[in-house]
């Protein structure tokens, strides 16, 4: 598939307009609302972002089937690429994360004993979970672009050891909805729980195109990279 958005003169608001769930990309670079009729390319050097790569990001994010080319990664300005993936990371943990877990303490006080140990132990597990992929990519993977950026070679981590151990983030959260619609006593009433649920269903969709990110951008510049600092 090939690229859909790759117009930076398009007006960032009608960009948003059309994909409203790039809002919270914008966010993890940097980029604040209030563009006015500017355009991408406008706005995003305003904020110091390389339109191109916030681009490129956008068709990944919007498009689960686009898959960017050698020549579309390599000739793509990726200095900005592990801020965003951190930010990304921040984004979960404070944010998404937490929303949850607030529906999730409101929804428990109504349910039986049993229940609510179910879902807090696993919840509890997940977020463990997020919180150890997270800090080996952020304290690992990521430095070790960082270090290959500035040209220093590193070998004491490879792209390759990424692809061989990266887990998938999304099937518990998939699971916890399940459990959900298992055991949920049709007493239990109020909006926390079409929010928690909405909340879960759309972190996991994030997640998902957060690891496409990793997969078809992230991975193949590395890699080049890897190859030319040796």
């Amino acid at each position: 598939m090939t690229a859909q958005l790759n117009d930076p003169s398009i007006k960032m608001g009608e960009l948003i307009t059309a994909h409203p769930e790039l809002m919270t990309i914008l966010q993890r670079m940097g980029i604040a609302l209030g563009f006015g009729d500017r355009s991408v390319a406008d706005v995003c050097q305003r904020h110091g972002v390389d339109p191109g790569f916030s681009l490129l990001i956008c068709n990944v994010y919007s498009y689960a089937q686009y898959v960017p080319s050698r020549e579309v990664i390599l000739q793509t300005n990726m200095t900005g690429l592990v801020s965003y993936l951190r930010n990304s990371h921040h984004y979960y943990v404070s944010r998404q994360l937490p929303h949850i877990e607030h529906h999730l303490l409101h929804i428990a006080e109504q349910l039986p004993v049993r229940v609510s140990l179910v879902l807090h132990r696993f919840f509890d597990a997940y977020k463990a979970e997020v919180l150890a992929h997270f800090g080996h990519e952020d304290n690992t993977v990521f430095r070790h672009i960082e270090a290959l950026q500035a040209g220093v070679s590193d070998t004491n981590y490879r792209m390759a050891d990424f692809v061989d151990n990266h887990g998938n983030l999304e099937d518990k959260l998939n699971d916890l909805v399940q459990i959900i619609f298992k055991y949920l006593p049709e007493s239990v009433t109020g909006d926390d729980t079409v929010d928690m649920v909405y909340d879960i269903l759309m972190l996991s969709m994030d997640l998902n195109r957060h690891s496409l990110v990793e997969e078809k951008v992230m991975v193949p510049y590395v890699m080049h990279l890897e190859r030319r600092v040796r």
